[in-house]
């Protein structure tokens, strides 16, 4: 993939700025767009004096058209619950519109194409742990509907244009992932808890914390996209860590890091959400060569320094 002209929608985004680093880091040329509706300009401000890198603000549900390009890689979304609920109909329409924008882009320059799926796809799996094959557990009109249904569409649109067109697509499952950039509010795990035990609050678990979650660091996670990338496998594949905790060990591993004494309050379990999460990542290691070298007790402690700045930031 070295010296190749990409396209990274959602390049503003916690993955997608990673993404741009590890792309240019190969030699590549990369064009970062974003609408910046979720997306942080300052996720992409150390690229600000790279000459192989451009970025432009856009809307993708629109169509668009920045020149020739030889690989896509579709990231464009909401991705968290606070930013899903809140942004729906748009998130329906990135999913749609602006997958079938941006897949229409690599036909007409019989690019490459990557879409960032996600573990949602599942829904509450009655599958344990989640496999590519299994076709998912998903309420079709529930809160969380616009985001897991919007990336059902994307898969089957991908699927499409591999198979009507010719496009040589790729498709990532992406499961739980943290990290530098991860957006400090957006009310996901490792955020919320490492945000609550910073500031010296209680941290908030829903429901008893005997749900589980798969952790992956965001270094180990753009390894296995840029991996999936250059491979023939035009199928869904998870890409993820599959060592599995409680929300509550998770929770404690936090209070451990940060040296926190707060209590922990206990909050009503959300509709729908899933009550485990772990990616089966035998196709991932065996297609691949790849799996996860990040410990969420490592990674944790990878993640302090930017969300210590990230609460310094709120007291300003």
């Amino acid at each position: 993939m070295a010296s190749q002209t990409i396209l990274v929608t959602g390049a503003a985004g916690f993955l997608g700025s990673h993404l741009c680093d590890a792309l240019l880091a190969e030699g590549n040329d990369v064009l970062g767009v974003d609408n910046l509706c979720t997306g942080n300009p300052a996720n992409l401000e150390h690229l600000a004096g790279e000459s192989r890198f451009r970025f432009e603000e856009l809307d993708i549900c629109k169509p668009f058209d920045l020149g020739r390009v030889d690989f896509v890689f579709n990231f464009a979304s909401p991705a968290s619950p606070v930013d899903y609920m809140r942004l729906g109909i748009e998130t329906l329409l990135v999913g749609s519109a602006g997958t079938l924008n941006t897949l229409e882009l690599a036909k007409k320059y019989g690019a490459g194409y990557l879409h960032a799926s996600t573990s949602e796809c599942y829904g509450d799996p009655e599958v344990h742990p989640q496999v590519e094959s299994y076709w998912g557990n998903v309420n079709p009109i529930g809160p969380r509907s616009v985001y897991d249904e919007a990336k059902r569409f994307s898969e089957a649109a991908v699927a499409a244009y591999h198979r009507y067109h010719g496009v040589n697509t790729h498709l990532v499952r992406i499961f739980n992932t943290y990290g530098p950039r991860l957006q400090a509010n957006d009310g996901r795990v490792i955020s919320n808890l490492m945000m609550q035990a910073l500031r010296g609050e209680a941290l908030t678990i829903y429901g008893d914390g005997s749900q589980t979650r798969s952790f992956c660091y965001c270094s180990d996670l753009i390894e296995g996209i840029v991996r999936l990338a250059k491979s023939d496998e035009h199928l869904p594949t998870n890409i993820g860590n599959p060592v599995e905790w409680t929300i509550l060990e998770c929770a404690k591993e936090i209070q451990a890091l940060v040296g926190s004494h707060c209590e922990i309050a206990f909050q009503p379990l959300p509709q729908d959400d899933p009550k485990q999460r772990k990616p089966d990542i035998t196709k991932a290691k065996t297609l691949l060569g790849w799996e996860p070298k990040v410990p969420l007790r490592e990674g944790l402690a990878k993640s302090l320094d930017y969300f210590k700045a990230c609460v310094e930031r709120e007291k300003r």
